[in-house]
Order: structure tokens, then C-alpha cells, then sequence
């Protein structure tokens, strides 16, 4: 890890993506049925990633659909994160541009760091309401589509976020490749094949129509563990 890099001085986070995917290039089965796949090595690189970040950020479907906290995880990761002088526990970020999580999942069960909300005024009255009762804050990010740069100035800005991992889904890596704003990708490729024109990929949405404007990336280290491939990619500057 680059730690000079990461600690830029920029008026927002550096910005690392994570994810695992098949050898065809699926996070999930077409019916999303299926949505952990990698191995306990791939777990242990997550929670190694998380041990180096101030926040990790998530959209509402992947917190709505899985058993997740999104916390640093054992004393082990707790303890590598006061050491690089971080907090003990992580902060944790929710997207959701209409409001739309369900205030019964997972990762509301779990005090030991707060959470915070990214959304749009799509979002109703009666959902802010509902929400700004169970997290720390709910901060409203442009009218119909959430102003990522906008959004991550804020973070750093108030809540000193200087370095901030997403977890997808693929909605919310799509925005921030859009964006521009994706410094690291980590990508776990696991020896399986999903397979279906529906199931998802690593950056949904809407994507790039042409190739000139697609996001650059330049492959930075390739480590091959059993059947499965550590591949870390860098934005091109």
C-alpha cells in the first residue's frame, strides 16, 4: 500500500473500490440469490482493507441483501488500526438516492461507530424521519442524483475522512467511476462462472458509451492465491 498516496493532500478522501467477482466478470447469480463467493483469504483482504480506512461506504441494496456490519471486524484488525493511528472502529456510509434502506437490516444492530447517510430530496419526509432516528446523520446530496464530489468534501470536511473504502454495489461503483473519483480498484477474481445477461457486474448503472471516456486504469500488482487472483489497479493520471 502507498501510504504516501493515500495521505495526498486533497479536499476529499482518496477512494479505494473492493470487490470480488467470477472469472466471467459477475458480483452476484442473475437473481442475486447468490452474492459471497470468495474464498477466507478473500475475507481476510476485505478486513485488511477496511483496517486501513477512516470509512467504508456501501449502497442500500448490498446492506439490505446481506448479514453485514460493515465494522473493521476482530481485535486483530482493531488493533493494526490503532496502530496506524486510526480510530478502532471504522466509520460507515450508506447510499441511497431515494431514502430506500430498510431500517431493519444488519448493519443497524451494531453501535460501535456511526453511520451516516448519503441521499437526494427524492428521498420522502417520512423515510429522513425514520432514518435520522437510527444513524448519526442524513445528509441530503443533490436533488434527483447524489453529488459524489460534493458529498466526499463533506465527509472529509466534517467528519475528517481522509481515506474512504466502497463495497459496492454496482450502482455505486459506477457513479464514482463516472465521477472520477475512484483512486484504487482491488479486485478478487475467483474461479467461477455465474454466467446471465442479468447478473450483475462491478460498476451497473449507466456506465460510459465510449471507449475515449471510459475510466483509466493501470495494473499495479497481480498475486495469485490457490485460484484466486489479488489484482490492485490504479487511476491513471
Amino acid at each position: 500500500m502507498n501510504s504516501k498516496r493515500a495521505r495526498r493532500t486533497t479536499p476529499r478522501p482518496f477512494v479505494l473500490v473492493n470487490m470480488a467477482m467470477t472469472a466471467d466478470g459477475k458480483i452476484a447469480t442473475a437473481n442475486r440469490n447468490v452474492g459471497t463467493f470468495g474464498s477466507p483469504l478473500d475475507h481476510e483482504h476485505l478486513l485488511e482493507l477496511r483496517a486501513t480506512a477512516d470509512a467504508v461506504m456501501s449502497g442500500a441494496r448490498t446492506v439490505d441483501s446481506a448479514a453485514i456490519n460493515l465494522g473493521p471486524g476482530g481485535m486483530k484488525f482493531r488493533r493494526r488500526r490503532r496502530q496506524r493511528g486510526l480510530a478502532e472502529y471504522n466509520l460507515r456510509i450508506l447510499v441511497s438516492g431515494s431514502g430506500s434502506i430498510d431500517h431493519g437490516a444488519e448493519v443497524f444492530k451494531h453501535d460501535f461507530s456511526p453511520i451516516i447517510i448519503l441521499t437526494t430530496r427524492r428521498a420522502s419526509a417520512r423515510r429522513l424521519a425514520i432514518l435520522r432516528g437510527i444513524v448519526a446523520e442524513v445528509k441530503t446530496c443533490g436533488a434527483k442524483e447524489i453529488n459524489f464530489r460534493a458529498a466526499l468534501r463533506w465527509l472529509k470536511q466534517k467528519w475528517g475522512v481522509n481515506r474512504l473504502l466502497c463495497e459496492g454495489g454496482g450502482d455505486l461503483n459506477d457513479a464514482l467511476f463516472r465521477a472520477g473519483l475512484v483512486d484504487e480498484l482491488h479486485l478478487t477474481v475467483c474461479s467461477k462462472i455465474f454466467g446471465g445477461r442479468n447478473a450483475p457486474t462491478i460498476a451497473e448503472g449507466i456506465g460510459f458509451n465510449n471507449l475515449a471516456d471510459a475510466a483509466p486504469f493501470e495494473l499495479q500488482s497481480a498475486r495469485r492465491v490457490g485460484d484466486e487472483m489479488f489484482l490492485v489497479y490504479r487511476r491513471k493520471e
